[in-house]
């Protein structure tokens, strides 16, 4: 194969401040799946395309490096999956014997954990019906609720009263007092209130605080939580402090690639862009870095170690989804129609997706079966009756033609769980 090359490269304006995602980083991670193109398309000649393809041994590598980053730090540690982010029942398997526990946040989610047998099982999320929190009560065994409002406390204790049985809880605190993100949580300023509601409980035993920061590239939200936390645990009362038995910092991890994305679009593009010209589209792609999950766990531990640890010693807890399952998961498709040099069309519809992803974020699309380290431009288009049916604006490869299958890499995170059937069946999933 060649060495990359970008073709007929239009620079977007003040390019020289935007970070570049540079061919350094591009080229070995377009190498890793090359490479290995003999294996993708073996599953597309057995199985047909289009395919979602599972690699279970990518699930445990990354299961083990995230608990070796933190235990190295805090040997008192749990690790709970987010279900949310790939909710395919063989990757809660894989990680159920990856030493994990399950973060669910409905019944459906409840029901595959407790289907796998799942004997950790965090339950979190705002909103939890009477059916979801009775589902708990009777599986109080595996089951600890995160509870989310005043409310929800009270109607876990109700069913719990009901089933006569102890519901072990947490309370999530929320991190962002303004916005959207208040539906998540109590404010922190009534900790003390919630704590005192929770002794009237009889059937709720509260363990634990939890609270989550999303969509982290560094760990700084992570950390200034985690002060704040702090803070307000040294004024709480000692009875609260002594039957804490954890803290769970939730997850939000940002896989190790950073962000990919397509440059910004013009006011012009951004109001007519399903009328944008390929030669208007910037081969030039956008990365934000994230930091290593070593440095998270070296970061979060100092923190914790720092304002958690004087006030109290328990159990640290972590929900990872994205970081985990992210590269576990690829997009086999194949090319039905090609209606110019620069315009194909694929088997596969972003309904396999379940949004518009690929108008934003760039991730590479690779032909296998014409592999070459040149990104030249191609309209690369899904077969739904919808303008915004896009993979990308680009492809690696000799040419493409007809036949050709191609490749989305590190498609496992909050694609598989957002598929839907709109207008075409969703992708059949292969375990490699």
């Amino acid at each position: 194969m060649t060495r990359l090359i970008h073709q007929n490269i239009v620079p977007p304006k003040h390019s020289e401040e935007m970070p570049l995602l540079g061919p350094e980083e591009l080229i070995p991670f377009i190498e890793q799946y090359f490479s290995r193109r003999k294996v993708y398309l073996k599953q597309v000649k057995k199985h047909g395309s289009f395919l979602y393809v599972l690699e279970p041994d990518v699930l445990m590598r990354r299961a083990e490096q995230f608990k070796k980053a933190f235990r190295r730090e805090l040997h008192d540690s749990g690790f709970y999956f987010a279900v949310k982010s790939n909710n395919h029942p063989e990757v809660a398997r894989t990680l159920l014997k990856s030493g994990f526990g399950l973060d669910v946040s409905s019944g459906v989610e409840l029901q595959t954990a407790i289907d796998v047998n799942a004997k950790e099982i965090i339950f979190s999320g705002p909103g939890k019906t009477p059916e979801e929190l009775e589902s708990a009560v009777r599986n109080s065994s595996c089951v600890t609720v995160l509870i989310d409002s005043f409310g929800e406390l009270h109607r876990l204790q109700k069913a719990a009263s009901m089933a006569g049985t102890t519901v072990r809880a947490g309370v999530r605190l929320t991190t962002n007092p303004k916005g959207l993100w208040r539906k998540f949580g109590i404010p922190p300023e009534t900790l003390t209130e919630f704590w005192r509601a929770a002794r009237s409980c009889p059937h709720i035993a509260l363990k634990g605080i939890q609270f989550h920061t999303s969509w982290n590239l560094s760990a700084a939200s992570q950390t200034d939580a985690i002060a704040l936390l702090g803070e307000l645990l040294s004024h709480m009362p000692d009875n609260l402090i002594e039957n804490l038995s954890f803290i769970d910092v939730g997850g939000g991890y940002w896989p190790r690639q950073g962000e990919w994305l397509h440059p910004p679009a013009e006011p012009q593009e951004m109001r007519q862009k399903t009328n944008r010209h390929l030669s208007d589209i910037s081969m030039i792609h956008l990365r934000f870095p994230a930091e290593p999950i070593e440095t998270f766990a070296r970061k979060i531990s100092q923190a914790i170690k720092y304002h958690i640890f004087p006030v109290t010693r328990c159990r640290i807890c972590f929900e990872p989804g994205r970081w985990i399952c992210n590269d576990s998961m690829h997009l086999l498709m194949t090319v039905v129609d090609q209606k110019a040099e620069d315009l194909v069309i694929t088997d596969a519809g972003t309904n396999a997706v379940g949004w518009e992803r690929f108008e934003t974020d760039y991730f590479p699309v690779l032909n296998l079966t014409r592999p070459a380290l040149i990104e030249k431009p191609c309209y690369i288009l899904g077969s739904l009756c919808t303008p915004h049916d896009v993979w990308g604006f680009s492809y690696f490869g000799r040419e493409i033609r007809v036949g050709d299958v191609l490749m989305i890499p590190t498609q496992g995170a909050y694609t598989y769980s957002l598929r839907q059937h709109f207008i075409k069946a969703v992708p059949e999933v292969v375990i490699m």
